[in-house]
């Protein structure tokens, strides 16, 4: 048995001996459910072919598709990352299903198209569910080709990301002009800007949201070092910070998933576990925000 279907099974047995709740989220588009917690690979996942290295790796994966996730995103940014990612779902065995995305990160249609065959290569890969433009490079010439993709059956999504905020404005104006099926930007208990004008707009617009950064770039943890989780967490399903972070991320209404990325397995599995059980409601949302403000 190949190790996607270890986990698969490992997966499958441990939710029969205790069945709970999972959370997923339609995509608006088509209503097509996916779960809430994804998988990044930025920095985690540009490794090279050291056989601990790839080892960390496919531990990392093992725990993600055991928890139940589906949604994994690359970029050609990322270094190696595509390559990696591609070479351990190409190992004999896989039998958990995976939501592909990744990027297009250059210039002019040409290399957009050249780089996304690439990328495919890498992935072993005809047809990815979602390509997005990465941090809206030349986003207006890379749409019209990726729509073409879209009708040929070659990409099922499209998409257009940006992270740290800088280029928020932009962003909005681009989602009130066309029609993405997908957005991706920061979103985290340190960075709650796009709560005043992107996500309800997403919702609006009926556009998939994908939260990276979920946990400020790991910063989160630092600021809660050596505290104790709150009692209360509990009433809104909280057992641990991964849980904390990720669940008031992934219970706003409008957003799709969240992608934090990690290199070990145990943290992976902590992570999955945020869609499983209760999640907080809005009050409990309000008092989790300004619990951390006031840290």
């Amino acid at each position: 048995m190949g190790w996607l279907a270890a986990a698969a099974a490992a997966a499958h047995a441990r939710l029969a001996a205790a069945p709970v709740e999972r959370l997923t989220r339609a995509i608006p588009r088509t209503g097509e459910r996916i779960p809430a917690v994804g998988m990044g690979t930025w920095l985690t996942f540009d490794v090279g072919p050291e056989p601990v290295a790839l080892g960390q790796r496919r531990a990392v994966l093992q725990a993600f598709f055991a928890g139940g996730g589906a949604l994994i995103d690359t970029s050609p940014m990322y270094g190696r990352a595509e390559e990696v990612v591609g070479d351990l779902l190409g190992e004999p065995g896989r039998a958990a299903p995976v939501f592909s995305a990744t990027k297009v990160w250059t210039s002019g249609r040409l290399l957009g198209e050249r780089q996304l065959v690439r990328s495919m290569g890498y992935w072993r890969l005809r047809r990815f569910d979602l390509v997005q433009v990465h941090n809206m490079l030349d986003w207006t010439t890379h749409l019209p080709w990726l729509r073409d993709w879209q009708a040929q059956g070659k990409i099922r999504y499209r998409g257009i990301t940006t992270s740290h905020g800088r280029l928020h404005e932009a962003l909005e104006a681009a989602m009130r002009r066309e029609p993405f099926d997908f957005v991706q930007f920061t979103y985290s208990l340190a960075d709650r800007s796009v709560e005043q004008r992107l996500l309800p707009l997403a919702a609006d617009r009926g556009v998939a949201v994908i939260a990276n950064r979920p946990f400020d770039g790991g910063d989160l943890f630092s600021r809660v070092r050596g505290k104790a989780l709150p009692a209360w967490a509990a009433e809104a399903g909280c057992a641990n910070w991964p849980q904390f972070f990720l669940k008031f991320v992934v219970s706003h209404p409008a957003v799709t998933c969240a992608i934090p990325a990690t290199t070990r397995p145990e943290h992976m599995a902590e992570n999955a576990a945020a869609a499983l059980g209760t999640q907080p409601d809005a009050q409990q949302r309000r008092r989790m925000a300004g619990w951390f403000d006031a840290i």
